[in-house]
């Protein structure tokens, strides 16, 4: 067992690196709102691919797909895990696209979802990004800290606290300029690491035909991929993790992080590739973690760490787990950023009010929901039970959200009604509310993931055809754009004493991401994608 205050002494350290590399990276670089909330137009093909990798995979690769593969299916549910995980990204290139088309100075989703529907729609949308956002924080902060407390003792608070003090403290600072950085470093370190950490851990185990033998002496289902529960579970996550991503803000913020269009079609494109051997490789972790009776006792929830333990000494077990956590910062920089520019963004256009208030505004929030994340990450709960009560409302809603950037004849109630009613048979069968429910007065449905899943996302989708085929509405798409426009107010980043306010810059002087020298001199900056020449 290693010990803990090693384990305390090494995280703290990461940590600390990667939180000094994103505030030195910020320092000078946020001088508006807009530089805080998008950091537009700055990243090219190979930092989107990073940044998106990185902060939208983050340690859930480490424990949910390791976690269905130990418990939930075996080799398909591990398979449906990496595929799904793959459409997202790929969605999002005609949906990017298209939301770079309509609102080229857009900053959110909920700015679209107020500009093309109204406050109905965009009332659920805040609420539902918000809480799928604060529930992904607080189960990455709560499979890191279980693996923390497997592999050294460590308290599960102390991790969840650590990690969400550190990220807090570069994030509040430097915004998604500070994010972007960190996940391409953080890409570049860790995810090769994953590789070479699986194949040192089938080499120290007997290679892959021992383990083979294990997992069908053990079980054969976790080998075979018709077997029927991972099938349903691999097509079940496909839409959960469908809907999640298309209603992440901090996926949205790096559409608009693109240098170009070229930047999105690129860099979400290799993106949904990469993806799914990393995802697939570490749902491995799970099916071998089973398939030597790792997991026969408990802790799928951790059946990736359970593996290193079992293959790897303390030492390279202990670097692995140090891993997780800056995966989960990776992540965890992501959602409180997003969550800080919704706010930001929101009260903007709400409440007239100064730039430094609406900083503070977002920063405070960021800091309570973070708070929060951590309390719940220290309780110890099933990390793909928090996801997938997390992803369940999203699977409702983006369906009739995302419609609404082609369609001129769905209304702010057509699609609220629509989101609704997803909702409402994602309730009545999601598994997870069958005790809640089974105390009303009123029959109650079997409990099922599939039908949960795929009837909140079908039946929305339906109920969205209707309302686009019978709505009398007539939105004008071309002119979102006139609703929206780039938050130009001076904000500094504590890195420097000089206000672009006063320096005789131009709006769009400031905006362009030119260093003070270049705005004297009255040049033109080259962009920069925080890590790659242009």
């Amino acid at each position: 067992m290693v010990s803990t205050e090693l384990a305390l002494a090494v995280t703290v350290a990461a940590l600390g690196a990667f939180t000094v590399a994103g505030v030195l990276h910020a320092r000078g670089r946020v001088r508006t709102l807009d530089d805080y909330v998008t950091a537009r137009a700055t990243t090219g093909p190979a930092a989107t691919t990073a940044t998106l990798v990185a902060s939208v995979m983050g340690a859930w690769i480490l424990l949910a797909p390791a976690e269905a593969g130990a418990a939930f299916g075996g080799l398909p549910a591990v398979l449906g895990y990496a595929l799904g995980s793959a459409v997202p990204f790929l969605l999002f290139v005609p949906v990017g696209l298209r939301v770079r088309e309509l609102l080229p100075e857009g900053h959110s989703l909920t700015e679209f979802a107020l500009a093309r529907y109204g406050r109905l729609m965009y009332a659920l949308v805040v609420t539902v990004s918000i809480f799928y956002m604060s529930v992904f924080l607080a189960a990455e902060l709560t499979g890191v800290a279980a693996a923390l407390a497997l592999v050294a003792e460590v308290p599960q608070p102390y991790t969840a606290a650590l990690i969400g003090g550190f990220v807090l403290l570069y994030t509040v600072y430097g915004g998604l300029v500070a994010s972007v950085f960190t996940d391409t470093l953080q890409a570049i370190v860790i995810l090769p690491l994953l590789v070479v950490s699986f194949a040192g851990a089938v080499l120290a185990l007997g290679g892959t035909g021992s383990l083979h033998d294990a997992a069908v002496s053990a079980d054969p289902a976790l080998l075979d991929p018709t077997f029927g529960p991972g099938v349903a579970f691999g097509v079940y996550v496909a839409f959960a993790v469908l809907g999640a991503n298309m209603l992440n803000q901090g996926v949205w913020q790096r559409v608009y992080a693109a240098r170009d269009d070229g930047s999105v079609r690129r860099g979400f494109g290799v993106a949904a590739v990469a993806v799914i051997p990393l995802v697939l490789l570490a749902g491995l972790f799970g099916v071998a973690s089973a398939a030597l009776g790792l997991t026969a006792d408990g802790g799928a929830s951790v059946a990736f760490f359970l593996l290193v333990i079992e293959a790897f000494p303390e030492w390279i077990a202990l670097s692995v787990v140090v891993l997780a956590v800056l995966l989960v910062a990776s992540s965890a920089d992501t959602m409180c950023n997003a969550i800080a520019s919704l706010v930001t963004v929101d009260l903007a256009r709400l409440v007239d009010t100064d730039s430094r208030t609406l900083g503070r505004a977002g920063r405070l929030l960021t800091a309570l929901v973070a708070i929060g994340a951590a309390v719940v990450g220290a309780q110890g709960y099933s990390v793909l039970a928090l996801f997938l009560t997390a992803d369940l409302v999203a699977a409702a809603v983006f369906v009739p959200f995302l419609a609404g950037l082609w369609s001129t004849t769905l209304s702010d109630r057509g699609a609220l009604a629509a989101s609704v009613a997803g909702l409402v048979v994602g309730t009545a069968y999601f598994p997870h509310f069958a005790p809640a429910l089974a105390a009303l007065p009123v029959p109650t449905p079997a409990p099922s993931f599939l039908v949960a899943f795929a009837g909140a996302t079908l039946v929305s989708a339906a109920a969205t055809a209707l309302a686009h085929a019978v709505g009398d509405d007539r939105a004008d798409l071309s002119g979102l754009g006139a609703e929206v426009h780039r938050l130009d107010q001076p904000m500094t980043d504590g890195g420097s004493e000089d206000d672009p306010a006063d320096s005789g810059s131009t709006p769009e002087q400031i905006d362009s991401g030119a260093t003070p020298a270049q705005i004297d001199a009255g040049a033109e900056p080259e962009p920069t994608d925080g890590g790659e020449e242009a």
